[in-house]
């Protein structure tokens, strides 16, 4: 059985926010904007990525909240019986049961209007498949509204209850209510469980720790149980049944001897007799509190007959004494129930299978004398000469002695303890490193002659004139050729620095219809050049020497109020046509995309108006083309730089 911590468990989204949440980052994370030129295949994968991006996320976070959640067939039976009493493990299952189903049928919508997404035909086909598969999903989630909520519930019950090892060594409180137990756990650990004086002030399962022999011990204080059958109890009492049933801990039964709690001896003696089959192979101790009040001894003869009644039904089991008021008895109460807890579980592991593997390690050998004569312990000379080298030189003074003594003529000197090195070389200066290497490695003795000799060769040499260069006698052609090189390369320099200012842009820029209108060939310019090679250019004033195009698909936007300049753009496409001898040719428009015939665009202009009043004349809800940033907390993508004379944000 595996421990579980019921505080990792996230939070169980409501399934409103659920799908605010959902949709929200779907319209975050994936592109969001359909140009009218997208082909039908780009604008199928584009809402295909939506309705898989939502999926996806749906699945992830529903798999996470049944993934959080524990088996009850994977955690201890006391866990397990513990939620069946809070919560009946049939509504929890069924539950998380729901939210599988839930997940299953969103990954099937999913798959259904991605396979008709492939075969959308427009891009209204297409944007209707998203909207229904998104709204279907969220249809899906709206309907598991009371799990979700009542899984939160549990969530938040379960990270308030307490942290109990059921394996770890336990002491356990149980009894009548009001008869002392919470103040009990208040004395002997750091709980701070509440105390007043009526009944089931605790209500539910309390733990403190406490330390006994260097070992952690956790205390369990439950509610108080009534004596009556299993089917009456209440969900109060079957928590500290639940513990009693299936924690391997030392049952401390209290009883209040002065019966202030409200119920007599005989009361609780009858319900130590009908709980007692939950104490079966568990250390136990009947612990009488409140002696402060009375003693046992001050009891009257009916009630002394109660405790030698209690005593005859367990014989076994210890009866002590204590006062949480005053605290008598607190402590020895707390170290028998440990001791004997302690002693329990190791009879346990002695009589388990390990027990073998322990004694071989537990083993302690004892030496028996085997007769009368002394044998002391033998150490050889070697061992003893090196003990007394190590005696003498811990009598060898330190460097704080000799600072003691020396007083003001006392200087730490650490070279003298280099005993590896000569005494005559103890005291050298330290040779200089650089990259690794000893410098006085690479120098040489006779580095000065050398240097000397180096020197003189070089001043004999240029004496001689060894590095003047040679006189070069240049023909006429070679100057020319060195000139010419020359102005190349200052050529080449200018075109290099300007190529390197345009790369950084260091040249102010000129908005387009501010720039000088400056044509590199015109027709003047076309002239001139063919006349200067001896071309006759008479004749050619109403020659054309321009390719006007003509756009058959713009008409202009602007007409004048006698329509002569649409009228003359219809002529010229007309005329072009039939010198061509192919129609005219002109888009659809965008709401005839996809459109089969008369009565299908009929009906789509309709389904859109009745789509758009819906939305718009009610309440005025936003639409396809509005602005729509599905955040709980838009702020920071409204927020900008602030405009020139203006405090409006973007």
């Amino acid at each position: 059985m595996s421990l579980y911590n019921f505080k990792k468990i996230m939070v169980v989204p409501p399934a409103k926010d659920f799908i605010d949440i959902m949709l929200s980052k779907t319209q975050r994370k994936t592109p969001t904007v359909v140009h009218k030129g997208y082909k039908i295949s780009r604008i199928r994968s584009f809402y295909m990525r939506k309705v898989k991006y939502t999926q996806q996320n749906m699945h992830d976070r529903l798999s996470q909240i049944i993934q959080d959640f524990p088996k009850l067939e994977d955690v201890h039976p006391f866990y397990a019986d513990l939620m069946n009493v809070l919560y009946d493990k049939d509504h929890y299952k069924l539950a998380l049961g729901q939210l599988n189903m839930a997940r299953h049928l969103i990954d099937n919508v999913a798959k259904d209007y991605v396979r008709l997404l492939k075969y959308g035909d427009s891009l209204y086909r297409c944007k209707q498949l998203k909207k229904a598969a998104l709204g279907r999903m969220a249809t899906i989630l709206k309907r598991q509204a009371s799990n979700l909520a009542y899984l939160e519930e549990v969530r938040q019950h379960l990270s308030r209850l307490p942290s109990i090892d059921p394996y770890n060594r336990t002491l356990l409180l149980c009894g009548f209510p009001n008869v002392g137990k919470s103040s009990f756990i208040n004395k002997i650990t750091r709980a701070d469980v509440e105390v007043q004086p009526y009944a089931f002030t605790t209500k539910s399962l309390y733990v403190g720790h406490t330390d006994y022999k260097y070992l952690r011990w956790q205390v369990l204080d439950t509610p108080g149980i009534l004596d009556h059958s299993l089917e009456e109890r209440n969900v109060i009492e079957m928590q500290a049944i639940t513990a009693l049933a299936h924690l391997r801990a030392c049952v401390l039964y209290v009883m209040d001897i002065s019966e202030d709690c409200g119920h007599t001896l005989a009361e609780q003696l009858k319900l130590f007799e009908s709980i007692k089959p939950l104490f079966t192979n568990k250390p136990l101790i009947v612990v009488l509190n409140k002696v402060d009040i009375v003693k046992p001894e001050e009891l009257n003869e009916e009630r002394q007959g109660v405790l030698r009644k209690l005593q005859e039904i367990a014989p076994e089991v210890p009866v002590l004494q204590m006062s949480t008021l005053n605290e008598e008895g607190v402590m020895e109460v707390k170290n028998e129930a440990c001791e004997r807890l302690l002693s329990y579980r190791v009879e346990n592991k002695v009589r388990s299978k390990k027990v073998d593997s322990i004694l071989n390690r537990l083993h302690v050998a004892i030496p028996k004398e085997r007769d009368s004569k002394e044998r002391p312990p033998f150490i050889p000379e070697a061992v003893q000469v090196k003990k007394a080298i190590v005696a003498e030189k811990r009598k060898r003074k330190l460097e704080k002695d000799l600072e003691e003594e020396l007083m003001e003529d006392y200087t730490l000197d650490l070279k003298k303890n280099y005993s590896e090195i000569p005494e005559e070389e103890r005291y050298d200066p330290i040779p200089e490193f650089w990259d690794g290497h000893n410098i006085a490695d690479y120098i040489d003795a006779d580095i000065f002659e050398k240097l000397e000799e180096l020197e003189r060769e070089e001043g004999l040499r240029m004496e001689a004139g060894f590095y003047e260069p040679p006189q070069l006698n240049l023909d006429a052609t070679m100057r020319e050729i060195r000139e010419l090189a020359k102005q190349i390369r200052y050529k080449k320099f200018l075109l290099k620095d300007a190529r390197r200012l345009d790369n950084k842009k260091k040249r102010p820029t000129i908005p387009r219809n501010k720039q000088p209108k400056i044509r590199e060939r015109s027709v003047a310019g076309l002239k001139t050049t063919m006349e200067n090679l001896g071309v006759d250019m008479s004749g050619t004033e109403d020659a054309n020497f321009t390719k006007k195009v003509v756009s058959l698909r713009r008409r202009s936007a602007v007409a004048t109020a006698d329509g002569t300049k649409k009228g003359k753009q219809d002529k010229e496409s007309s005329a072009i046509c039939r010198a061509t001898g192919k129609p005219l040719k002109r888009a659809p428009p965008r709401n005839e995309l996809g459109v089969r015939d008369r009565m299908m665009k009929k009906k789509t202009e309709i389904m859109a108006k009745k789509a758009i009043a819906l939305k718009v004349k009610k309440m005025g809800l936003k639409g396809e083309a509005d602005r729509f940033i599905g955040d709980k907390k838009p702020k920071h993508l409204f927020s900008g730089k602030r405009g020139v004379g203006g405090t409006d944000r973007r």
